[in-house]
């Protein structure tokens, strides 16, 4: 059955919902994406946006063994991952979000961060991160800053206007970040061990 595809009134409606986020007790990554789209609102699963890359990149770069749909994102804490958000009201656009709110969010993720413990907090999208923390030099990679005693990584945002970044890119700098957490991807009987972080290797 394909996924569920809302309509322009359920998306219109979707507006200022929030996505549960998807944490547990020390993670390998927390991954921390700007605020949802409206698309995930109104389906209630992170990167639902078809055209989104997240889980081709997770899959690409050896966080996951395989392909997963956003309706399957709850497998992520089995992998020690997992999903949450600076910004949790959804919005159209993530330029909707002023500099107050994002660093509001950003004392907001630092609590979650305090109360769940994840090694590495990687964030989704540089313009955000550089307003949320006043870091206005900060560049992809590991942060000299911690948040909560957690590394604080910066990555591309993978959604699918960012062109910028294609998907071999995008593979190879979250593979860099799965190499540093340490990370290996659960496998099924009788699977090869992944290969991740190689901007050559196919996301499926």
């Amino acid at each position: 059955m394909p996924p569920y595809r809302p309509t322009p009134a359920e998306l219109a409606k979707a507006a200022g919902r929030e996505v549960p986020d998807l944490v547990a007790p020390g993670l390998d990554v927390l991954f921390c994406g700007i605020n949802p789209g409206l698309w995930s609102a109104a389906v209630g699963h992170h990167f639902a946006r078809p055209g989104n890359r997240f889980w081709k990149v997770l899959q690409g770069a050896g966080f996951t063994s395989e392909l997963l749909a956003p309706e399957e994102e709850g497998r992520l804490l089995d992998a020690g991952l997992g999903v949450t958000n600076l910004v949790a009201r959804s919005t159209a656009t993530a330029a909707e979000l002023d500099r107050a709110e994002l660093r509001a969010g950003a004392l907001a993720l630092a609590a979650t961060v305090e109360r769940f413990g994840p090694k590495i907090v990687a964030f989704l999208g540089m313009t955000a991160y550089r307003h949320a923390f006043e870091q206005p030099r900060a560049t992809l990679g590991e942060q000299r800053e911690r948040i909560a005693k957690a590394r604080m990584w910066l990555l591309p945002n993978p959604s699918g206007l960012q062109a910028r970044y294609q998907l071999p890119e995008l593979i190879e700098l979250f593979g860099a970040l799965r190499e540093a957490a340490g990370h290996e991807a659960p496998r099924r009987p009788g699977q090869p061990r992944s290969r991740g972080g190689r901007a050559g290797r196919g996301a499926g």
